[in-house]
């Protein structure tokens, strides 16, 4: 039986599920989620575009869903302290639905997911905390703590938690070419976990890869863009910092993927202007995830970028972009006309 919850709307309260009283229709459109009550109650509760919802310190294991009609939301914890806020949910893509109607699939394993257009999140944490040891008979090991696909999707401040899949870029179908902005996020996981196919841009973010105790490597990626054949603009990783908890030359940078249901796809990211760490192969940044598709083939380039992991020893190994193609590849051109505020 789902807990009853209250929300504070405006300056009155209601319970989940129930009408939206008078005073949360007003100017303010705000409802408050304290320890006890449900994101996804308020997240039911709001009744059209241009509502916040402000959650207050705590850890809320449960996962979140958004539809699309829930136009210009703004989901943010109440304090400016990311770590202070947490939702948080253990599926991963083979856990078994409790109707025994099949396992999660990856997207259907995301703590937070959300198809609404001008979305904004920020000052909070969304954790997938779903362990591969924990789960040994499970192989369908993608753990994902949030998957968004709608257009102007905005993350500030947000710390996303996860292993294996822990961002899903997505759109809203193969032909859009929605855009998503993450701003001073830190995004930690260990395989492709920074992946899809939506225009996705990286400004003054922290990406941490993982240790993993595994004998083999790589252990991991950090991206996996699968990007759409006439998107011009995939991932874009800009004025960042890439660092590990694993040792040195452990984890690659990216590679492609191209999925079963679009084999089309033509992968695509920039790293520019970042500072990368020495868990990254310098000598060999970048493989397949399938041998047929290289990831020599694909639209992967590198500039300016600093640090060890950042070292040009083999050429063809890291393809730069030149300083005239550099200009095509900013905030700006990625994210056209939307200015989203910082």
């Amino acid at each position: 039986m789902r807990r009853r919850t209250l929300l504070t709307a405006g300056a009155g309260l209601f319970a989940a599920g129930a009408a939206t009283p008078a005073s949360a229709t007003g100017a303010r459109r705000v409802l408050h989620v304290r320890p006890g009550g449900s994101v996804q109650a308020a997240v039911d509760a709001v009744d059209g575009p241009g509502w916040t919802i402000v959650v207050h310190p705590g850890t809320y294991r449960e996962f979140v869903d958004v539809p699309a009609d829930k136009a210009e939301l703004t989901l943010r914890g109440a304090s400016r302290d990311p770590r202070d806020t947490v939702i948080v949910y253990d599926n991963a893509n083979g856990t078994q639905k409790p109707d025994g109607s099949g396992t999660y699939g990856t997207a259907g394993s995301a703590t937070f997911t959300s198809a609404a257009p001008g979305l904004t999140v920020r000052d909070l944490t969304l954790a997938n905390d779903w362990l591969r040891a924990d789960h040994p008979d499970i192989t369908g090991t993608q753990a994902v703590a949030s998957y968004t696909y709608g257009d102007r999707t905005h993350f500030d401040n947000v710390r996303l938690l996860a292993h294996q899949d822990t961002v899903f870029v997505e759109t809203t179908a193969l032909t859009s070419f929605d855009r998503q902005y993450f701003h001073r996020c830190y995004i930690e996981g260990d395989v492709d976990f920074v992946f899809g196919r939506a225009t996705a841009v990286f400004e003054e973010c922290h990406f941490h890869t993982l240790q993993r105790d595994v004998t083999f490597t790589p252990k991991g990626m950090v991206f996996a863009p699968s990007t759409a054949r006439a998107n011009p603009h995939g991932i874009l990783a800009l004025r960042s910092r890439i660092t590990s908890g694993a040792e040195e030359a452990a984890y690659k940078l990216a590679r492609p993927w191209v999925p079963s249901y679009e084999t089309t796809a033509w992968p695509s990211l920039v790293v520019r202007d970042t500072r990368i760490g020495p868990g990254i192969d310098p000598v060999a940044p970048y493989t397949n995830m399938r041998e047929a598709y290289p990831w020599q083939t694909m639209r992967f380039r590198e500039y300016r970028n600093s640090g060890p992991g950042a070292v040009i020893s083999v050429p063809e190994n890291r393809p730069q972009l030149t300083r005239d193609q550099a200009e095509s590849h900013t905030k700006a051109t990625y994210l056209g006309d939307w200015c989203p505020r910082a």
